[in-house]
């Protein structure tokens, strides 16, 4: 199967070793894409409920697979989240195509983005960490709970359900919660010029631009691989948030965003040879030409 070719591709929240975690699907996608960078937003390895005796082989294929990208040239950026926040002792260290990182600011066609994980903002992770701990034991046993449900809903046909997006979705707290997120991080986004800020932690994928007094950024949200299983996608001057659920392995499609973009910048965005812009115009020419005489002797 062909790749999609894309810039950059931003996954957050994997959870591998535990039991919520969809390896099999992150596989899927991980295999059908062919980025020039890949962005590994916080908590793909969960060491805070990490057992030997659950890490099952699909899970070593995610992290088999994203060495094998990095091996054939994709630069992968592994920025440290809450959940394995072990790793932060290692930031700042590069192997080939694989660095670990706290946060990153990249340069997207001109304009500026910062991604980091986003459990900075969650105050109950930096004041009482053994709270949050607990917090993560209970979410891992109501997504066991979930996937016994889901598999009774399967075998009666029924679409699947998902108990903790009911849950955050229905108590004022999490609402807030998510609300106040989006709104620290916009607004240090451009309080700092950024154009994007991207983040993850939240379980919430999302793409929405945000304005305050001071200016306005586009806030991008890579969700999750336990509920959502959704990733960023950054091609042809756009973002774009990627569904597993509904996008499958679907080609990523052009909209209205790129009617402005230059034909030539276009083509050459997407073709594999490279060209000189000259020669391809040229050869754009030349084919309506031959189009038009085609149609004009039949």
């Amino acid at each position: 199967m062909k790749k999609r070719k894309i810039e950059l591709a931003v996954i957050s929240d994997v959870h591998l070793g535990t039991y919520g975690c969809h390896a099999d699907e992150l596989i899927a996608y991980l295999n059908s894409i062919q980025p020039k960078k890949l962005i590994l937003n916080g908590d793909i390895i969960d060491i805070w409920q990490f057992k030997k005796r659950y890490f099952p082989p699909s899970h070593l294929k995610v992290l088999k697979r994203i060495i094998g990208m990095a091996s054939k040239g994709t630069e992968v950026y592994y920025i440290t989240g809450n959940h394995d926040e072990m790793l932060r002792k290692f930031s700042n260290t590069s192997m080939g195509n694989f660095k670990i990182t706290n946060k990153l600011v990249l340069n997207l066609d001109g304009k500026k983005a910062w991604i980091f994980h986003g459990d900075v903002f969650d105050v109950s992770i930096q004041n009482a960490k053994w709270l949050a701990k607990l917090g993560g034991y209970g979410y891992d046993i109501l997504i066991r709970i979930n996937s016994w449900v889901n598999w009774g809903l399967a075998k009666m046909g029924r679409e699947r359900y998902s108990l903790s997006k009911r849950i955050k979705n229905s108590v004022k707290g999490a609402i807030k919660y998510i609300s106040n997120f989006e709104k620290t991080a916009g607004d240090l986004a451009i309080e700092n010029h950024y154009d994007y800020v991207i983040c993850g932690h939240i379980h919430q994928p999302k793409k929405e631009f945000y304005e305050n007094k001071n200016g306005k950024c586009l806030y991008l949200n890579s969700g999750d691989w336990v509920e959502n299983l959704t990733a960023l996608e950054y091609s042809f001057k756009r973002w774009k948030i990627y569904h597993y659920n509904h996008d499958k392995l679907s080609p990523f499609f052009v909209d209205e965003d790129l009617k402005d973009m230059d034909m030539t910048e276009l083509i050459a965005s997407i073709t594999d040879k490279e060209m000189d812009a000259t020669e391809l115009t040229e050869n754009i020419e030349k084919e309506k030409k031959l189009n038009t005489q085609s149609l004009t002797q039949d």
